[in-house]
């Protein structure tokens, strides 16, 4: 097996690359003065791997490029975060459905297709092959039993990340719950888990995305408050926009950690593992 990266999934590609004994392919990657890009890959061979997370404009259009440069080969793409997936759906008239246009830009020559974790699964069915989805929880859950937490409270930050903590928390005996909000008054709203008590507890966020991480600071100052032994959070692919890693660590959370799907010095849980698993099948 050959495996092949864009430029925003180096470290990724080559993370798996040794797990699975893999040959890692160099690629060439260069920018025109006028913003057109090139890329040259060599020993692409009959059967290749490409990964690659699109996380801007550019990381999309290698991705492109690195399948019409290996068209001659059977091609599994592995698109670790998938930017464009959460707008798959039109709400006025004139706009795209812009995870359509890119899944079908994508599918051409493409024998079978990984996502992970993608924020709507929905969008699988817009790829022209057979894709399928794949979840870092049970990856996640490892990482954080290394943390050594005694009987931490696995929380997701609203009700669309009940069954992401649960998947999280369920291989390992923990408890998962989600945050639920209760309006005090015209301005006061309090914060708390739907059904388990924090009080005393080491608690520990979890979620597909961390965009601009403003909720989850304020769910995290509020259950201290309530008297959280601690809190964590740990997340699949962390945008982190508009200066949100420094607001999730300035909000008094122990730890704030993402997968390597967006590459980042958060990237403390890597993807590696799983991608590896998927490709042994």
């Amino acid at each position: 097996m050959k495996i092949i990266g864009n430029e925003k999934s180096q470290v990724l590609a080559a993370k798996t690359a040794g797990i699975l004994g893999a040959e890692l392919l160099p690629v060439e990657f260069r920018k025109f003065p006028d913003g057109e890009l090139f890329l040259r890959a060599e020993g692409i061979g009959d059967e290749i791997t490409i990964i690659g997370s699109i996380v801007d404009s550019d990381s999309f259009v290698q991705l492109l490029l690195l399948i019409d440069a290996c068209e001659r080969a059977k091609i599994t793409l592995v698109i670790p975060y998938m930017g464009y997936a959460r707008q798959d759906k039109k709400f006025h008239d004139g706009e795209p459905i812009s995870s359509r246009a890119i899944a079908g830009a994508l599918s051409r020559n493409v024998s079978k297709i990984y996502t992970i974790n993608i924020h709507e699964e929905s969008v699988l069915d817009f790829f022209n092959t057979d894709a399928e989805n794949l979840s870092l929880a049970p990856y996640m859950g490892r990482y954080i039993k290394e943390l050594g937490l005694e009987n931490p409270l696995v929380l997701g930050p609203d009700g669309g990340a009940a069954e992401f903590a649960k998947a999280v928390a369920d291989g390992n005996g923990w408890d998962s719950d989600h945050l639920v909000k209760t309006r005090l008054s015209g301005t006061e709203v309090r914060i708390e888990p739907k059904t388990i008590e924090a009080k005393g507890r080491e608690v520990v966020f979890v979620d597909d995305i961390i965009a601009t991480g403003g909720t989850l600071a304020n769910a995290a100052s509020m259950l201290m408050a309530q008297g959280a032994a601690g809190v964590h959070a740990a997340c699949v692919h962390g945008v982190f926009a508009k200066g949100g890693y420094s607001k999730l660590c300035s909000s008094g959370l122990k730890s704030v950690v993402s997968a390597d799907t967006i590459e980042s010095a958060s990237s403390v849980i890597s993807a590696a593992q799983c991608i590896a698993d998927a490709l042994r099948r």
